[in-house]
């Protein structure tokens, strides 16, 4: 993106932090902004109805964006939690302003569909790992994707999100540093 079209946005960004464990969006809430993660890491979840256990979906670190993408687009109610594992600051844009800047520019038009691209992306590369590829292999590509997040979360979102148990997690990471 050009400089000049980078700056039409500036009055349309803004700061925020959040402490360990504070929501960026709620469920059945409408997500109203996109964030840009600039320190920290979040997760988003939902809660199994019949076992009350929390389920990982999504994590989302520095140099990316987080939001409730589907919420955020349609403005509809969101399914999961989307909270701060890490005390985290953001740089954040509302919808409406968004949709400014899309009018405004094509360059921001671009910007909407690589988005958006990246977002479906990061979806049909998570179901992909479900059907493809073992719990070590899931594990090895989010340590690859987020590479601080074993350092700075508790394991056991780290296996919710693998879809395995923790002890199953501690197998995989003494087999892992065996190697």
């Amino acid at each position: 993106m050009s400089e000049e079209a980078f700056n039409i946005s500036s009055e349309f960004w803004h700061e925020k932090s959040f402490e360990k464990g504070e929501l960026f969006n709620g469920y059945k809430s409408v997500c109203k902004e996109l964030g840009f993660v600039i320190k920290g890491t979040f997760r988003s979840y939902i809660i199994d109805p019949k076992s009350a256990d929390e389920k990982n979906v999504f994590f989302f670190s520095k140099n990316g964006f987080v939001t409730a993408y589907k919420s955020f687009v349609r403005q509809i109610p969101c399914n999961y939690y989307t909270e701060a594992l890490t005390e985290a600051q953001i740089v954040y844009i509302n919808l409406f302003d968004l949709r400014k800047l899309y009018k405004a520019s094509h360059e921001w038009e671009c910007f909407g569909r690589l988005t958006a691209e990246m977002a479906a992306n990061i979806v049909i590369d998570r179901v992909e790992s479900f059907l493809l590829k073992s719990p070590e292999e899931r594990y090895l590509e989010l340590i690859a994707t987020h590479p601080e997040l074993h350092e700075k979360v508790p394991l056991y979102h780290i296996s919710s999100y693998l879809g395995i148990q923790s002890p199953s997690l501690s197998r995989i990471r003494k087999r892992i540093a065996g190697k």
